[in-house]
């Protein structure tokens, strides 16, 4: 596949985000774009977390514009991540090592791989992308408990340059994109599932609040992690899970 119609490509060398440089160019922007840079100084996760960015990994933004509610454009990880799990099978032909990890992780060997980050900014859909493509942060600069990150090089020996990656990955996306876009969220729901990790098994559902264990049973046309547990079926919209 080539690049998809419609989407521009920008190439940074360094910046402090790509988030923070996609906020910047908003105004700039007309259509669908993705901000790629080579390295990243300030780089963050989920909830304000550090991301580690070294030279050889994969840190893009793409910016969509919204015109949605809320609960819609947060199923883009959703979107986001099968095209992750769609690239890596694509970039190394072991579709049987990679997982999904709700709501917004690709797992490699149960190990992280890549991550994902959403974010709105106005009238647009800011989605974050961080993929482990030669180096994995140390077990020491995650939280206890969460899950071990893994490189792609790691694991296959193999290397991938970002801008590479960047290519599958813009095509993978724009597939899936219009496939959301005009069919709903059940399509990307049920490929989703099919590639789900720990679906059928007992994990942890931590907020910031409290915690609920039970089995992860099924994702709602919401997104929400529906999990059974002891007293009865829950569902849970944002959470970080552990197995």
């Amino acid at each position: 596949m080539g690049w998809p119609e419609g989407y521009g490509r920008l190439v940074l060398d360094t910046v402090d985000s790509t988030l923070a440089e996609a906020g910047r160019r908003l105004r700039d922007l007309s259509g669908p774009e993705w901000i790629l840079a080579r390295e990243q100084s300030a780089a963050r996760g989920r909830r304000g977390r550090a991301w580690s960015t070294p030279r050889g990994n994969f840190a893009a933004t793409l910016v969509l514009p919204n015109a949605e509610a809320p609960g819609i454009a947060a199923l883009r990880s959703f979107v986001s991540s099968l095209a992750l799990y769609r690239s890596f099978v694509a970039v190394t032909g072991q579709g049987n090592r990679f997982a999904l990890k709700w709501p917004n992780d690709v797992l490699l060997d149960g190990g992280k791989v890549a991550g994902i980050l959403l974010e709105t900014n106005g009238p647009h859909l800011l989605i974050g992308i961080g993929v482990n493509l030669a180096h994995a942060p140390g077990a020491d600069q995650v939280e206890p408990g969460a899950v071990t990150p893994v490189s792609l090089a790691g694991a296959f020996g193999i290397g991938v340059a970002p801008e590479a990656f960047l290519d599958v990955l813009a095509a993978e996306y724009a597939v899936l994109e219009t496939q959301f876009t005009t069919y709903g969220f059940d399509p990307i729901r049920t490929a989703w599932l099919a590639h789900a990790a720990r679906l059928g098994e007992v994990i942890r559902a931590r907020t910031t609040r409290d915690e609920t264990s039970g089995v992860f049973e099924d994702v709602d046309q919401n997104g929400n992690l529906i999990l059974n547990t002891a007293k009865g079926r829950v569902a849970i919209a944002a959470a970080d899970v552990f197995f």
